[in-house]
């Protein structure tokens, strides 16, 4: 009997019966880990270009707020009311707590606006010249045009100051005809863009914008954009540099 048993259990420890299911389960839980793998990688994948292409697009709407801004000025005569706060731009939401364009986050633009003033005293660069910020405009970017064609998410709010360069020690009055436009541009995921924007008026009819902060370096001091604007009601103009001063002379 115990001859037989011992050739049992010889015979049991050699038979390999229920091998390829172990092998089959391990190969199965490999292939589950790695398909994992590739989920989490495509969804990174995925997360990083959506991020990306807001962060582009907010970079651009922010720029769109400063365009359109610029237009605006061009038909204010006196860039005082402004930093007054007694004007405003006709592209503005009725709300200054509107929630991003598809749902989700709510702005508070009153506490952005204080939260600006405030980095700017607290940085307290210019002293008494410091800008005191005006929100002007603000609203989605669907609204910059009349017909609704824009296909984005993004909201923009842009406020305006005095040129700090001055030296009057009055931020609420202008004397060289240069503002400043902080426009910034938010939307989903977070996305968050700042363009700063200093403009200056060369003539009665024209506007020339030169921009700073995202551009980079080598755009701070170049010629964005020059506009001429004919001004309603008026002959044609044209500027032409004098020979004799050097001075542009409107003809």
């Amino acid at each position: 009997m115990a001859t037989i048993s011992i050739l049992r259990r010889a015979r049991l420890v050699r038979d390999e019966r229920g091998v390829a299911l172990i092998i089959a389960l391990m190969a199965t839980m490999l292939l589950t880990a790695l398909g994992l793998a590739l989920i989490m990688v495509t969804n990174t994948e995925t997360q990083i270009t959506a991020n990306f292409r807001n962060s582009q697009e907010a970079l651009y709407a922010a720029d769109a707020g400063t365009e359109r801004v610029v237009q605006d000025l061009l038909m204010v005569p006196r860039w005082n009311d402004i930093l007054t706060g007694t004007m405003t731009s006709s592209f503005k939401d009725g709300t200054q707590t509107p929630t991003l364009p598809g749902g989700g986050t709510q702005l508070n633009l009153a506490a952005a606006t204080a939260q600006l003033q405030a980095q700017t005293d607290t940085a307290n660069l210019w002293g008494a010249n410091n800008p005191v910020w005006r929100l002007y405009a603000w609203g989605p970017v669907t609204s910059l045009l009349p017909s609704n064609t824009i296909d984005s998410w993004m909201y923009i709010a842009v406020w305006i100051a005095d040129d700090p360069s001055e030296v009057d020690g009055d931020p609420l009055a202008d004397t060289n005809g240069v503002l400043t436009l902080h426009s910034e541009a938010y939307g989903p995921g977070g996305a968050h863009k700042v363009v700063e924007v200093t403009v200056a008026r060369t003539s009665a009819t024209e506007i020339e914008r030169g921009q700073v902060a995202q551009r980079g370096q080598e755009e701070l001091n170049q010629r964005a954009r020059k506009a001429a604007v004919q001004t309603p009601g008026r002959a044609l103009t044209a500027s032409r540099m004098g020979l004799s001063t050097g001075n542009m002379v409107v003809q």
